[in-house]
C-alpha cells in the first residue's frame, strides 16, 4: 500500500506541474508580470497624487468663489435707505478699518442710487496717519462725484486719525460723553543705552549711512537725530491741521489747544466747533437723512478671506506647480 502511495504522489500531475515550471521562458515571464504589478502601482500613485492636488486648487477656487460672493456686504436693495459703513477699533493696514476695506465699503454705499447718504459709524483711538489720509481723500472724491452727503457719528472716541477721517464728512454727531479730538502726532520707542553700560553689554550695529540707525533703541540719539524727527512729525501735524481747517471751515472756534493733541467729551467738541450736535445712528437716518431703514457696507474679511491671505497664494501656486509638473510616462 505504501509503494502503491509513493507511486500515486509521483503521479502525471505532478510531472506535468514539474514540466511546466521547467518550460523555456518562465523567468521572464514572471518577470514581465512583476514589472507590470510595479508599473501599475505607479500609476495609481500617480494619479493619486493628481486627484489631491487637484482636489487643493478646487478648494483654493471655492475659497475665492466665497470671498467673491461674501467679501462685500453691501448689496443693498435700491429703496431709499441709509447706508452704513463701520470705521471700528484701530486704524491700521491689517486691521478691519483699513482703507482698503473702508474705502471698498464706501464706493459701494456711494454707486447703490438707493442711498441717500452715506453715515460714518465710529469708534476707534485712531492710528495710522496715513490710512486715515487715504479714507478722507477718497470720501471727498465720491462726496464729490455722486453728490450725496456723508454724515459721522461717534460713539465712544473719535480721536487721532479717526477725527482725520471724520472732518471728511459734511457733519459730525457725537453722544454728550465721546471722546473727541486728539489733533496731534506721536512716535514712540525705548532706550536701554544706560541699562546697557550697567549691565556691561556691549552694542554691536554696523550700518552703511550716517544715520541708519538712528531709530535703533540700543543706540544713542544725537540732537541731530532728535530734530529731525522733530521735524518730520511737526510737517506730519501740519497735514492733520490743515485738513480740519479744511473740513469743518468756520465752526471751528480755534483755542490754544485745540491741536495740541488734547481730547474733549463730545459736548465740549459741540461747543469748540469739532462737532456740530448731539445724535447717534438711527437719529440721523430718521431725522437728518430722513430715510430711516440702514443698510451696512462695512466690509468684514470672513474666514475665507483670511484664508486665502494667510495660506491661498502658496497653496494655489503649489497646486499649479504641481499640475504642471506631472511626469510624464513614454
Amino acid at each position: 500500500m505504501s509503494d502503491n502511495f509513493g507511486a500515486e504522489s509521483g503521479s502525471p500531475k505532478q510531472e506535468a506541474s514539474t514540466s511546466a515550471a521547467q518550460a523555456p521562458g518562465w523567468e521572464r515571464a514572471v518577470l514581465e508580470k512583476l514589472a507590470f504589478a510595479a508599473l501599475e502601482e505607479q500609476r495609481a500613485a500617480r494619479r493619486w497624487k493628481i486627484i489631491s492636488r487637484l482636489g487643493w486648487l478646487a478648494v483654493f477656487g471655492v475659497l475665492v468663489w466665497l470671498v467673491a460672493g461674501l467679501g462685500n456686504s453691501g448689496s443693498a436693495p435700491s429703496t431709499r435707505h441709509t447706508a452704513l459703513v463701520e470705521i471700528q477699533g484701530e486704524i491700521a493696514s491689517d486691521s478691519e478699518a483699513s482703507a482698503d476695506l473702508v474705502v471698498g465699503a464706501i464706493r459701494n454705499a456711494f454707486e447703490d442710487h438707493g442711498a441717500q447718504a452715506v453715515v460714518l459709524l465710529i469708534n476707534s483711538p485712531g492710528g495710522s496717519p496715513v490710512q486715515a489720509g487715504i479714507i478722507n481723500d477718497e470720501i471727498r472724491r465720491l462726496k464729490a462725484k455722486h453728490k450725496k452727503p456723508v454724515y459721522a457719528v461717534v460713539e465712544e472716541a473719535c480721536a487721532s486719525a479717526a477725527y482725520y477721517i471724520a472732518v471728511s464728512a459734511d457733519k459730525i454727531y457725537v453722544d454728550k460723553a465721546s471722546i473727541v479730538g486728539s489733533i496731534g502726532v506721536l512716535m514712540d520707542g525705548f532706550g536701554f543705552t544706560g541699562l546697557m553700560d550697567k549691565l556691561g553689554v556691549e552694542r554691536r550695529l554696523m550700518t552703511a549711512g550716517e544715520n541708519k540707525g538712528f531709530l535703533d533703541p540700543f543706540s544713542p540719539q544725537t540732537e541731530k537725530q532728535r530734530a529731525f524727527a522733530q521735524a518730520m512729525l511737526d510737517q506730519i501735524h501740519k497735514q492733520f491741521i490743515d485738513v480740519v481747517k479744511t473740513g469743518r471751515g468756520k465752526r471751528l472756534k480755534e483755542t490754544p489747544d485745540m491741536f495740541s493733541g488734547l481730547f474733549w467729551t463730545g459736548q465740549q467738541a459741540v461747543e469748540l466747533g469739532l462737532a456740530d450736535q448731539l445724535g447717534n445712528l438711527d437719529y440721523v437716518a430718521r431725522e437728518v437723512v430722513k430715510a430711516e431703514e440702514i443698510v451696512d457696507y462695512t466690509r468684514h474679511p470672513n474666514v475665507a478671506e483670511r484664508l486665502i491671505k494667510r495660506f491661498g497664494a502658496a497653496i494655489g501656486e503649489g497646486s499649479v506647480k504641481a499640475v504642471r509638473a506631472q511626469p510624464a510616462w513614454r
